[in-house]
């Protein structure tokens, strides 16, 4: 009935088609989770406040005042801690997305290597990488510039940095499940 050959051959079809959807929801969460920690690094709407009367808004790369952006030019540590840890958890992202897709695929040279398993790893470390870069970025906001700006809050651009971690995260949560339900599988399986 399924012509595929892999490491859990041995599983009734029904645990297949199972694994297979709990790969391919990983993978629908994983992609938009990327999209979203793309688009949260490279806008700039982290943080609105009112500044002499005007409203401006700010991001990780830019701020912006009365219609005129300008380059950050400080080198202030948390917005570099910030940058990096989203710039490394889009990259660990990534690298789940292409191990997701290989798992797909059924190479026998690839046999001791179970790419269910580092997809969801992969997943992981992206979550972990996304919720240090927020929580250093709410950190000092509410302690430092929360102070400074009377009148301010956070904006979409944070909040998408949120839900984007909260889809790498589902997204790891699917790859470790399909990767137990092949190891369960193959272990109950004749040998």
């Amino acid at each position: 009935m399924f012509p595929l050959k892999n490491r859990c051959s041995t599983a009734a079809p029904l645990s297949l088609l199972k694994m297979y959807s709990f790969m391919g929801g990983g993978l629908f969460c994983a992609i938009v989770g990327n999209i979203l920690l793309v688009v949260s690094t490279a806008t700039d709407y982290w943080m609105q406040y009112r500044l002499s009367g005007n409203y401006a808004h700010q991001g990780l790369w830019r701020y912006c005042m009365s219609n005129k952006c300008y380059m950050q030019t400080d080198s202030i540590a948390y917005w570099n801690a910030t940058r990096a840890f989203m710039i490394l958890s889009g990259m660990s992202c990534f690298a789940g997305i292409i191990a997701g897709i290989m798992s797909f695929a059924h190479f026998s040279s690839f046999e001791r290597f179970n790419r269910s398993f580092a997809a969801g790893i992969m997943f992981f470390v992206s979550t972990f990488f996304v919720l240090l870069a927020m929580a250093i970025y709410t950190g000092v906001t509410i302690n430092f510039l929360g102070k400074r700006f009377g009148d301010w809050r956070f904006s979409w651009s944070y909040i998408l940095g949120w839900v984007a971690m909260l889809m790498t995260f589902f997204a790891g949560i699917f790859y470790i499940c399909a990767y137990r339900m092949c190891e369960c599988r193959r272990g109950t399986g004749p040998r």
